[in-house]
């Protein structure tokens, strides 16, 4: 059997998902379990009101410009490793590989990020020349679709008890991952402008890839081009349009704070108890602003 066929057979030998998941039929292996991504725990996190609406209710969001750039560039970045040639790249200088760099780059009106993006990449491939590491410049996985089960006990997080342990599905699609050093670092790519307080929110969605990763079955790492028996080591992030690259190495302090944050949006499904977050600086851009109970207190006014 290939690994495809391996693939397919552990994907599909998976229990029914969703995110409209009602606790009362855990024990029924007919029903769906709670899926979890690192998008609708970040959600969850900044407002569990916000989440109910677009997860839960599956209310109709507006694409934003932000939204739009963000998939735009994002597309870019993935179908720029999908084309770079090494062995073409290997003998230029380093204004040919900057060139060769923006000429993976499409023609759009993200022009400005493109070029910070095509001199870092060429900056970090001469330096790969250098030290010899070329076999280290792409990324083993370049958007990759990972999934997994795992279990949540009832006392993971003790300010939120649950009744009682649940399985659950998660499941992410990580931007990169490279290899440095015999480990695996997950690398997340943002078209927004750096600020230091997202230092807090980025850490929490690369621990939340590590437990995918750790907790994937061996034909989903080896589908997405990774050895199960090597391990995260470090995690990272790229803003281009601040020009801010950004790794270290794993906390599990962070790890235990995604975890924690998973039981409590556990402890929300069992008292369907999702309150609103207010803080003026982003409620009033939020697309629930609208339809929102909190919006209209003495509060907001």
């Amino acid at each position: 059997m290939n690994i495809d066929k391996k693939y397919n057979a552990v994907i599909s030998s998976m229990q029914e998902f969703t995110y409209d998941w009602k606790p009362e039929n855990f024990d029924d292996p007919s029903k769906p379990i709670l899926k979890i991504t690192k998008s609708s725990l970040g959600s969850f996190d900044w407002c569990p009101k916000k989440y109910d609406f677009s997860y839960i209710q599956r209310l109709p969001q507006d694409q934003t410009d932000a939204m739009l750039k963000g998939t735009i560039c994002h597309n870019a970045r993935e179908n720029f490793f999908n084309e770079f040639d090494i062995e073409k790249a290997e003998s230029m200088n380093s204004t040919e590989i900057y060139e060769y760099c923006q000429s993976l780059h499409p023609i759009d009106d993200y022009l400005d990020i493109y070029i910070t993006m095509s001199a870092f990449e060429a900056e970090r491939f001469i330096e790969a020349r250098a030290e010899n590491k070329l076999h280290e410049y792409l990324p083993v996985c370049n958007e990759g679709k990972f999934d997994a089960e795992i279990t949540i006990g009832k006392d993971t997080n003790p300010k939120f008890p649950l009744k009682r342990d649940y399985k659950i599905h998660i499941q992410g699609i990580i931007d990169r991952i490279f290899e440095e050093n015999n480990g695996y670092i997950p690398f997340e790519y943002k078209t927004s402008a750096w600020k230091d307080y997202k230092s807090t929110s980025m850490r929490k969605e690369m621990a939340f890839y590590q437990l995918l990763i750790e907790n994937a079955e061996d034909e989903v790492l080896i589908k997405n081009g990774l050895d199960p028996n090597k391990k995260v080591t470090h995690w990272g992030w790229y803003y281009p349009v601040s020009n801010y690259v950004f790794s270290e190495a794993v906390k599990k302090r962070t790890m235990t704070s995604v975890m924690n944050n998973i039981a409590k949006l556990i402890w929300s499904y069992e008292n369907s108890h999702f309150p609103a977050k207010f803080f003026y600086k982003t409620c009033s851009h939020c697309s629930y602003f609208g339809i929102c109970d909190a919006a209209q207190t003495d509060t907001w006014l």
